[in-house]
């Protein structure tokens, strides 16, 4: 009996020593897991992720280069719905609205135009001066109104097309 409780009394001894020395290591165990979910975040941040579908148009870093955090990478477009810039004269500003639908016409390469349905997207509040690019019929209006009118994109349209807008 004697050499039961001897028994006893070491185990118990192994069992606090080996208890003190796992606290150590435990104790060591939430540092070690906040670290493993920083890193996991450091590893998800390096991941590209596009924010829209859509085509390359300027390449700003190459394959295997470094780049500095938050720093383009390339510059991207949707080009299934395009945005046509349009200036308006004050006498038709009073006859459009947002949202409303328009007639969108773009040269179709033989002398002729090709029709799109386009939607007015945006309606400047403030008239500005004729930009030089810009040739409207109306010659005499000094001041215009910028809009945007958005454009479902068969292929045809590309960036940087003049077109011509019928209300």
């Amino acid at each position: 009996q004697k050499q039961i409780d001897v028994t006893r009394q070491q185990i118990n001894v192994q069992q606090n020593a080996v208890a003190s020395k796992n606290r150590g290591i435990l104790s060591e165990s939430a540092p070690l897991e906040k670290r493993i979910k920083q890193l996991q975040y450091q590893e998800d941040q390096t991941k590209i992720v596009n924010p829209v579908d859509g085509v390359v148009l300027t390449k700003y870093a190459e394959e295997y280069e470094m780049t500095a955090p938050a720093k383009p990478l390339y510059k991207i477009a949707n080009l299934s719905t395009l945005i046509l810039r349009a200036y308006i004269t004050g006498d038709q500003f009073s006859k459009i609205k947002n949202g409303q639908p328009v007639k969108v016409f773009a040269d179709n390469g033989s002398g002729g135009y090709r029709q799109y349905e386009g939607t007015i997207e945006w309606i400047s509040d403030k008239a500005e001066f004729t930009p030089k690019t810009i040739q409207t019929k109306d010659e005499r209006a000094n001041l215009v109104y910028a809009t945007k009118i958005r454009v479902k994109n068969d292929g045809h349209l590309k960036i940087g097309m003049y077109g011509e807008v019928s209300f």
